[in-house]
């Protein structure tokens, strides 16, 4: 399977990532306050976006939103150096190129950060995030750490 490069799904991703740890949400807790149709209008609109600063876009997601802060801080808890948001929107946009192929990129994203995987790619105090993308697909499809 040719791996592609989803510009869209990248800033989408690190768009969710950066607001999470604006707000202390878990990842999934972020989608469920854009919802299914805000995420695709950040998705197809992700050029536009793009041109803002990420801090600024993040911000009116957030107020509009209405997203209030949780008590989910992986970056605290990090003992070692902390990726940046805009690596980890590209796990994600990995993972989800990689298990929705040519569908629905949209319910991929979806799928993934309402599954089992979330919890795993948010602990920054283990290695997994930065395994090699087919490693984390292929336990993704698996439903368990290989």
């Amino acid at each position: 399977m040719g791996k592609k490069n989803n510009d869209c799904l990248f800033y989408t991703c690190s768009l969710i990532e950066y607001i999470g740890r604006n707000v202390k949400r878990t990842r999934k807790e972020v989608t469920e306050f854009l919802g299914k149709d805000r995420i695709k209008r950040i998705y197809n609109y992700a050029d536009v976006f793009h041109c803002e600063p990420i801090e600024k876009v993040a911000s009116e997601f957030i107020e509009e939103c209405k997203i209030t802060s949780g008590n989910f801080d992986n970056v605290k808890q990090c003992r070692y150096t902390v990726p940046d948001y805009w690596d980890i929107g590209e796990v994600y946009e990995r993972l989800i190129e990689d298990i929705s192929g040519d569908g629905n990129i949209l319910e991929g994203l979806w799928a993934v950060y309402h599954s089992w995987i979330d919890n795993y790619i948010s602990d920054y105090n283990t290695d997994f995030y930065y395994q090699p993308r087919d490693y984390i697909a292929a336990c993704y499809e698996e439903g368990e750490i290989l």
